[in-house]
């Protein structure tokens, strides 16, 4: 199989897991990319990096959508999505039912949502019947390449059949990890589980979130995690009560404070992974699904 074009672009080199396998097939530099924000361990702000991400994507580079795979619905929560149907995950991923007969706009302009449902709970037992089980939701996205220029993601935690999904699916993979042994150890499992698959061109994409960096801890394991991890982004997402607070107010930070320090700090994170990925800023477009 040939690289993604995540891979194959001059901003990646060198940022890429070793290895040899491709799991996605060739596509146009135009191509729609997918973006998975993901952790093995949950309540590490994973679902506030998805929603401040796919608003700042939708912001700079037109039609985004976010589709909450939490069974939990946080980011559907954030985004007030209320839909008018419950989607089955039986019937996507048998293929009754496409991606697109689900689908919410949201109150910002590009940004589009695919809301979670409670049956997204049942998402491995449907993939293990099928073929193929691995490569189901990248065949399942393909019906969304024409309307979205970025797919991102918010990924329930732990290991299981649709977290491997979801690591064939992404080009890249943002990894929000609280400054700790455990979030450490998970990191470097999942680093080397990449590498035992061989997949050159999934980027993975750690950043430091929850930092306090008044305790010393942290600023032990953040030194110690950025020499062993050359690849982690620059960013630093801090312990904040006003981030903490965005799914009471239900709205993305830039929103809520858009001169604000929590909206740039974002802002900034967003800029290392929109250059990691090879995403440019385009003039605005709102997706054709409704």
């Amino acid at each position: 199989m040939i690289e993604s074009p995540a891979a194959q672009s001059p901003e990646n080199s060198g940022t890429n897991i070793s290895g040899n396998v491709s799991r996605t097939l060739a596509a146009p530099a135009d191509w729609m990319k997918i973006i998975a924000v993901a952790n093995i361990k949950g309540g590490v702000g994973k679902t506030t990096t998805a929603v401040n991400l796919s608003y700042l994507c939708a912001e700079s580079c037109g039609a985004t959508l976010l589709w909450d795979l939490d069974p939990q619905g946080a980011a559907t929560y954030t985004l007030r999505g209320e839909p008018s149907e419950h989607v089955s995950a039986r019937k996507l991923v048998s293929g009754k039912r496409e991606l697109s007969e689900f689908i919410l706009h949201t109150a910002y302009c590009g940004l589009d949502l695919l809301p979670a449902d409670l049956s997204y709970r049942n998402f491995d037992v449907h993939l293990s019947e099928r073929k193929r089980p691995t490569e189901r939701l990248l065949k399942m996205s393909r019906s969304l390449r024409s309307a979205y220029s970025t797919l991102i993601m918010d990924c329930p935690a732990g290991i299981s059949l649709l977290s491997e999904n979801v690591l064939r699916a992404a080009d890249a993979i943002v990894v929000p990890l609280v400054p700790s042994p455990l979030s450490v150890r998970m990191l470097r499992q999942l680093r080397s589980f990449i590498a035992d698959q061989g997949w050159t061109d999934l980027l993975l994409l750690p950043f430091f979130s929850m930092v306090d960096r008044r305790r010393s801890l942290h600023n032990d394991f953040i030194a110690s995690t950025r020499a062993d991890f050359p690849i982690m982004l620059t960013t630093e997402v801090p312990y904040w009560s006003e981030i903490e607070r965005m799914t009471l107010r239900r709205a993305p930070i830039p929103v809520l404070s858009p001169a604000g320090p929590a909206a740039a700090i974002y802002r900034r994170l967003w800029s290392e992974v929109a250059q990691r990925v090879g995403i440019t800023a385009a003039g605005s477009a709102a997706a054709v699904f409704g």
